[in-house]
């Protein structure tokens, strides 16, 4: 997926116009339609205003992945947790692998 039809699908995912994108970034609506039809692709600058504006980051709205590795979301909390003192760092870092195992388990006895 390039990132025209990338732009298109996570705009229609927010359900957000053309019109509200391009104002988020600052660019007029048909450059959006441009950029979605992929005619003309953004500058570095417009991209990564696109990408706010998409709760995405940079790298997956220009790069090749089609599946969007790091959400704003994602990428704050990683931040958060960062930034906390290791023993509770520890403590949440424990906690989550043991939810993803639960649920990669339930998963696999679901089928």
């Amino acid at each position: 997926m390039n990132i025209g039809d990338k732009i298109a699908a996570l705009r229609k995912a927010k359900k957000i116009s053309q019109a509200e994108l391009a104002r988020e970034a600052g660019v007029s609506r048909e450059i959006i339609g441009r950029y979605e039809r992929n005619e003309v692709s953004p500058s570095v600058d417009v991209a990564k205003k696109i990408a706010d504006a998409l709760e995405v980051s940079l790298d997956y709205l220009a790069g090749d992945s089609d599946k969007a590795s790091f959400d704003k979301q994602t990428l704050k909390l990683i931040d958060e947790i960062e930034e906390l003192e290791p023993s509770i760092k520890d403590k949440l870092l424990f906690l989550a692998n043991a939810i993803i195992r639960d649920a990669k388990t339930g998963k696999a006895y679901s089928h």
